[in-house]
């Protein structure tokens, strides 16, 4: 029979594991007496930038800048709108049909046609993904049934997209239900 291990306190944090914790710990208000736990090696001193050179572009933001704004929220389709729409009460202002085209072909056709509708001033536009092909599965993920209906909303989502799109859904009946998209259009920044 084997003896049970004797119990050991918690195991030391790694400097990783608290530097996280401490980043996600300013996001909230401390508790009364709590303290954070203490790095083992000092953190370097931030390294200072050279001067900006008159005229020069300013420096691109480095990937993990925490002064990156976080991107804008997408926000639902009211439902009186969307009622309205598929009543034919208010108006598509543009249509993209994705029938016909792989991936790539359509990603970029997507976000070309949206930033195109923006600058047109369009408010909603319909995306026609389609519902795919039934029966033509290889086994692949690939291959299965509506590629492009299943990426279409990752797509949207994106976070540079989102000075663009301000909300989407499944289009009604009437305009291709499951296989089409409404999508609602941010104003565009002057």
């Amino acid at each position: 029979m084997k003896e049970p291990r004797p119990l050991r306190g918690p195991r030391k944090l790694t400097d990783e594991e608290i530097e996280l914790w401490a980043s996600v710990a300013q996001s909230v208000a401390r508790r009364h007496g709590a303290s954070l736990p203490t790095l083992s090696r000092p953190r370097p001193e931030p390294t200072q930038e050279p001067p900006a050179i008159a005229g020069a572009a300013p420096a691109a933001p480095r990937p993990g800048d925490a002064r990156l704004a976080p991107p804008l929220p997408l926000a639902p389709l009211e439902r009186r709108l969307k009622r309205d729409i598929s009543r034919g009460r208010a108006a598509i202002d543009d249509a993209l049909d994705l029938h016909g085209l792989n991936q790539a072909e359509a990603h970029h056709a997507l976000r070309s046609f949206l930033f195109t509708a923006q600058s047109r001033g369009a408010k909603v536009v319909i995306v026609v993904t389609g519902k795919g092909k039934v029966g033509v599965s290889t086994g692949s993920w690939m291959d299965e049934p509506g590629v492009l209906r299943r990426l279409a909303p990752h797509w949207l989502r994106e976070n540079d997209m989102r000075s663009v799109v301000l909300g989407f859904e499944e289009a009604g009946r009437t305009h291709g239900g499951s296989g089409a998209l409404y999508v609602r259009l941010r104003r565009r920044l002057r």
